[in-house]
């Protein structure tokens, strides 16, 4: 398979009572010394381009920051590591990727350049509500008639927005028998369009689907994650299908690396401050489009991507034989 494209709490005990200092804290005692240039790494217009503008203008309203999103899409997420990997390390460059830009994809491209460890991971936002999406009423619309059209001889237009989706559906495919025609569009919108448009017939989708399938218009016939889909608890995962793996993942800001320990704090607890005030419409917006928020930050979000990083050269080994 050739891949295309082609990375204080503190608490103190006084009189028997622990004081906890509250994260929006955390933010304050560091200030970006000038506007913050949030690179985005997703088609205009999109549901992830929507989610980290939102975290844009919530940072701005919550903190007082000035915050300039710029479109940097393409490429699985590495034309915008490429654009931080030139921007100062000092908290006024930052952008929105998924987990898999800085694991599948940075090993897939095979350039040093794009190792996780070159970059600093801020924060996540929102876990993939990963599915595999056809129109409702259409030939597409269950898994069934998905095998009953590739044995009529049917072919099937398979559309994936990265390079691991690509190879994840080439690897679906070659486990049961289906040989897709596999299309490259840009992002979850772009395969929405392209069901749309008739140009596609399935697709996967990491969360912007959750309104047409709502709505009626798309369904969900399978899904990538391990947890049910918000939108569709019934979908079947396709390791039941018969994959090997799956697509889980996170929405995720990274900074240039060697950013000061300080800078990282303040900015992935800004972000979590954020995500999970139920006040702002980037909270609106992750619960009704990406199964709520789930932050992850420090430690526990490196300890994650190592993990990420270990699965994925396990499936470029496995597509590569």
């Amino acid at each position: 398979m050739t891949h295309f494209f082609k990375p204080l709490l503190a608490a103190a005990t006084l009189c028997a009572t622990a004081i906890t200092i509250p994260t929006a804290t955390l933010a304050e005692d560091w200030t970006p010394p000038g506007p913050i240039t949030m690179y985005v790494g997703f088609a205009a217009g999109g549901g992830a381009d929507t989610q980290a503008r939102l975290i844009a203008q919530g940072l701005e309203e919550k903190f007082g920051w000035t915050v300039i999103p710029q479109q940097a899409p393409g490429n699985s997420g590495l034309n915008l590591a490429a654009e931080l990997a030139k921007a100062p390390a000092d908290g006024t460059a930052i952008g929105m990727v998924v987990s898999e830009t800085l694991s599948y994809s940075s090993q897939a491209a095979g350039d040093p350049a794009f190792d996780y460890e070159n970059f600093t991971s801020l924060a996540t936002t929102a876990e993939f509500q990963l599915g595999l999406v056809a129109m409702a009423n259409g030939n597409f619309d269950s898994w069934d008639k998905v095998m009953g059209a590739a044995e009529a001889g049917t072919p099937i237009r398979f559309a994936a927005a990265s390079d691991r989706h690509a190879d994840m559906a080439w690897h679906l495919g070659q486990q049961v028998g289906i040989d897709f025609n596999i299309v490259e569009v840009r992002g979850g919108k772009g395969v929405m369009d392209g069901l749309r448009g008739g140009d596609v017939d399935i697709g996967w989708v990491a969360g912007a689907q959750s309104g047409p399938v709502q709505q009626g218009e798309m369904v969900n016939i399978a899904r990538g994650i391990e947890s049910p889909l918000a939108n569709s608890p019934d979908a079947p995962m396709i390791t039941e299908l018969g994959s090997d793996y799956l697509l889980d993942g996170y929405f995720m800001f990274i900074a240039p690396g060697d950013l000061d320990p300080a800078a990282r704090e303040a900015l992935g607890e800004a972000i979590r401050d954020v995500a999970d005030d139920s006040e702002t419409d980037a909270n609106g917006l992750l619960n009704k489009a990406f199964g709520g928020p789930a932050v992850r930050t420090g430690d526990d979000l490196d300890s994650y991507m190592t993990k990420a990083n270990a699965e994925a050269a396990e499936l470029i080994k496995a597509v590569s034989e």
